[in-house]
């Protein structure tokens, strides 16, 4: 796959006017910087990530050791690359998710062999995006340019980095679990990655949107990532409903179950991502970015560390004030100086509240879903 001429090189074929592209019934965001649509606790645990004692050490001495040569021969030798010859509409989406973003190269994407829904974007020197058929057989067209911008999103912003050395520090983790120490401390390493990881899966949703403006096809995908290709039996105001039903829902033991359920996790529960991506699309944020009004990247140069830094903390405390969740409530009455722990907690794991009781089985149910995808 070649690099990016966008206005030659975002067609189905060579000799295809722009103007019968489908990327110019979209609106184009020349310069754009990743900062636009980063979610704040993506930027936010990507600088707790980079505090983290050691962690510069390891990724510097991990750089020269991933096999990141050894990937692109494996996905260049047992996987399809997307081309115009190959998977053609795929190659259109892809130079077209490129031009709307105005990314300047264009990515590497392959197709590989795999039932199970999935995408990602990995790679040091230059990123790779990779979907399953699983994904391509699911997906309409609109659902799958979503995706194919969410993984463009991630390459914008420089994800693929430290995807990359998630995915060889999960394999190494099995390798040394025999030696205690080292072990620990390769998954520190890791569960701070995971965090990370699920924040920046928020940031490249919206990028999905940026890239296919079409709310609708984005829930459909997924909603069909959750439940499979049933759309005529499932409801998008429905499938939102559990993600307040599950937000809202049980007592403290839930809250705690929610983040022992999540922890091993890549990706933030579907419906918790749906519902973050509505909210979003209709906050003055997204308007804004729509009216052509965002940072550019030729502005990322004098961008204050400290500054991002606050407006994630801000979020952070925006989301303990406004959350439902019992534990946030609690983190919440406790921040703004209300009394009697002992007794709230006793109340609160006792159910002596009352409430919401039957959301607790819909928060638990997702440890046992499917497996991460896209």
């Amino acid at each position: 796959m070649t690099d990016g001429n966008h206005e030659q090189s975002r067609g189905n074929g060579e000799g295809v006017g722009r103007k019968n592209l489908p990327g110019r019934q979209r609106r184009r965001f020349p310069g754009i910087s990743s900062r636009a649509y980063e979610h704040p606790a993506d930027r936010s645990a990507l600088v707790a990530l980079r505090k983290l004692s050691g962690f510069d050490t390891v990724f510097k001495a991990l750089s020269g050791l991933l096999p990141e040569r050894s990937l692109r021969l494996l996905f260049l030798s047992d996987s399809v690359r997307v081309s115009d010859e190959q998977f053609a509409h795929l190659n259109s989406m892809l130079r077209d998710a490129c031009y709307i973003l105005d990314l300047e190269k264009v990515p590497a994407m392959y197709v590989t062999q795999d039932p199970k829904p999935n995408a990602m974007c990995i790679g040091l020197d230059e990123p790779i995006i990779v979907v399953t058929t699983g994904l391509v057989e699911l997906l309409d067209e609109e659902e799958m340019r979503a995706v194919v911008g969410h993984e463009v999103g991630h390459a914008l912003s420089g994800h693929s980095v430290y995807r990359t050395v998630l995915l060889f520090l999960t394999s190494l983790a099995l390798k040394v679990a025999w030696i205690p120490l080292g072990n620990i401390a390769i998954m520190a390493i890791i569960t701070a990655l995971r965090e990370w990881f699920r924040k920046s899966e928020l940031s490249a949703d919206r990028a999905g949107l940026l890239v296919g403006q079409d709310l609708q096809a984005s829930m459909r995908g997924l909603m069909k990532i959750a439940g499979g290709n049933h759309l005529h039996e499932m409801n998008v105001d429905a499938f939102l409903k559990q993600a307040q039903e599950y937000e809202e829902g049980g007592d403290l033991r839930d809250s705690v179950l929610k983040i022992m359920n999540v922890l091993p996790r890549s990706h933030p529960f579907t419906t918790v991502r749906a519902a973050e991506l509505k909210k979003w699309s209709e906050s003055r944020d997204h308007q804004r970015i729509m009216d052509g009004h965002y940072p550019r990247r030729d502005e990322d140069r004098n961008t204050s560390v400290t500054d991002s830094f606050k407006e994630s903390a801000t979020h952070y405390a925006d989301t303990v004030r406004t959350s439902k969740d019992p534990l946030m409530k609690l983190v919440g009455d406790l921040a703004g100086g209300a009394g009697d722990l002992g007794g709230r907690l006793r109340g609160k794991f006792g159910g002596g509240n009352g409430s919401g009781s039957s959301g607790s089985g819909s928060s638990g149910s997702g440890a046992t879903g499917p497996a991460d995808g896209a």
